[in-house]
């Protein structure tokens, strides 16, 4: 990947075939179909890469459980097929990135014999609704079976459990490596480039994006044929933008989810198949963590989302009740939360209710494409979805490849070369296994970049498994431009840690500085916003309201 400012100059007085507007999956997922049909693309987001909802999710590649569980309920076919294309896409995630995304075994706890019918049956037309594409048979436990799978598990109600496979993955790198795999197409990708206009022809149609730089409020036009937007919940306002006053679509929900110590194997995924408000819970263990969530609520575009003290303590609550293992909020590690932008429908006014479709909207006074809806596994579906109607806008007719395409990283990657790296780079095993869960194959070549600096090869903060030399290689290689880019989505120790981060955030900090010049105040102040941030995040979990 170019660095940012090189990025700019390759987009100056350039005109594109198609401009996709927002980085996150989906918008990521078009812009590599785009290119990879041999369209010129360019791809801008006004944050980072995979910045926001795409950084924010549960972590899991499924068809959907309780959106199978919906659909038999209402009787509701199109609900069903939605977790049938799920169920496809999800092992084409599994296949195109394996660093990145694996299988996870998940546990839903019974309490009477009724309820291990029930889910087992349910289970089961999971399977038969995968077909070809299942990872592997639903089984029926008994009581010592389930507690042998998942230790922490409260056996004193337990009738039996159900067992079924579903995918997970680390969705921040995914989404950044996406974006990797379009650029080496050669697509052109920058970040912090916000759309805050578009300019007309004579007709009426969109010819120009204009875009202000969000570090240096620089304004420019980026020319092209066809315009995607896919901003997620910011999708209605890109829609305004193209065409005033047009309708909203969407209906936001925020999903939190809070990160504890993990006890024990780490292996079993645990399902709360129920909460006292009729939602569903999941406790899976990732990257050495237990994460736990989700809440599902509607919110205002325009509110920052934030875990409250009151919405972990509802996490915490129903986890209680099924763990031996008894949290409270001060064990909490890290938090996050995310807006999901669910198609607003007719006959649904609860968020929890609102299921992951898409929908592909073509504007035809404006010419802009919205892709609207959809969730993390279908990202792939719904980007050639969304590229069909651009070829068709554009007159063309070329097939999509992306259901084939490995992402990069995937090239010359093998789950046991942790083994190697750490061998010839002198590396502990949990870093060298660190680095291959997040860069696969291309983690040689972030070694690489310690072979004339072994000091790179350093801890960045005490307890952590990461190493100085990621911060570097991800300046240089993944525009990274702030601490949080760094901690948060590229190596992921913000979400292991908050209180390693921010001891870490002085040492990002200092290569940041070297690498994108930065001034020593400038340096201090973005350590000080950083820490400041995360001290409020956890202020607001511990602190509960009035």
């Amino acid at each position: 990947m170019k660095t940012r400012p090189e990025a700019l100059r390759a987009i100056e007085s350039r005109s594109f075939d198609v401009c996709v507007i927002g980085a996150g999956a989906t918008g990521a997922g078009c812009a590599l179909d785009a290119q990879l049909r041999g369209l010129q693309t360019v791809l801008l987001d006004a944050g980072d890469f995979a910045g926001a909802t795409s950084g924010a999710s549960t972590k899991l590649v499924h068809g959907g459980v309780r959106y199978l569980q919906q659909a038999v309920a209402d009787f509701d076919l199109g609900q069903l097929q939605v977790v049938r294309e799920a169920l496809r896409e999800r092992v084409l995630m599994l296949e195109n990135a394996p660093y990145l995304a694996h299988r996870r075994e998940f546990l839903v706890p019974c309490f009477s014999r009724y309820e291990v019918i029930y889910y087992a049956l349910g289970l089961k037309l999971y399977d038969w609704f995968a077909g070809n594409a299942r990872l592997a048979k639903s089984r029926v436990l008994t009581r010592p079976q389930a507690t042998d799978l998942c230790p922490t598990l409260k056996s004193d109600r337990v009738c039996g459990a159900v067992a079924y496979q579903d995918g997970q993955f680390d969705d921040a790198r995914y989404g950044i490596t996406l974006v990797r795999t379009f650029t080496d197409a050669g697509g052109e990708a920058v970040n912090y480039l916000r759309v805050v206009g578009f300019e007309k022809d004579a007709g009426g149609r969109i010819a120009a994006a204009i875009v202000e730089d969000s570090f240096t409020a620089v304004r420019s036009s980026i020319h092209a044929r066809a315009f995607v937007n896919a901003t997620g919940p910011f999708s209605d306002h890109v829609r305004s933008l193209a065409t005033p006053g047009a309708p909203s679509r969407l209906v936001l929900s925020k999903g939190v989810h809070i990160l504890l110590p993990i006890v024990g194997d780490g292996t079993t995924a645990l399902i709360i198949p129920k909460t006292e408000d009729g939602r569903v819970i999941f406790a899976i263990p990732w990257l050495g963590r237990l994460l736990v969530g989700t809440t599902d609520q509607e919110v205002p575009v325009d509110e920052e989302p934030e875990v409250s003290n009151e919405e972990a303590e509802y996490l915490l609550r129903h986890l209680n009740r099924y763990s031996t293992v008894q949290y409270s909020v001060d064990d909490i590690v890290s938090a996050f939360c995310g807006v999901r932008p669910l198609v607003r429908a007719k006959h649904a006014r609860q968020t929890k209710k609102l299921i992951r479709e898409h929908e592909v909207e073509a504007d035809e006074s404006s010419g802009l494409i919205s892709i609207l809806g959809g969730k993390w596994t279908t990202y792939r579906a719904m980007a050639e979805d969304t590229i069909d109607v651009v070829q068709k806008q554009l007159g063309l007719n070329q097939a999509s490849s992306t259901s084939q395409h490995r992402l990069a990283g995937v090239l010359g990657y093998h789950p046991d070369d942790w083994r190697l790296l750490a061998s010839e780079h002198s590396l502990s095993e949990p870093t060298a296994k660190h680095l291959l869960e997040k860069f696969g194959g291309e983690a040689p070549a972030v070694l690489a970049l310690a072979v004339e600096n072994p000091e790179l090869k350093s801890p960045i903060v005490t307890g952590a498994t990461m190493i100085q030399v990621e911060i570097v290689y991800c300046a240089r290689q993944e525009m990274s431009l702030t601490i949080e880019d760094v901690l948060a989505r590229r190596i992921g120790l913000q979400l292991f840690s908050m209180q390693l981060s921010m001891g870490a955030a002085p040492v990002v900090a200092m290569y940041l500085a070297r690498e994108l010049g930065w001034s020593s105040n400038e340096k201090d102040r973005a350590v000080r916003e950083y820490v400041n941030n995360l001290e409020h995040k956890l202020r607001l979990l511990r602190t509960a309201s009035a």
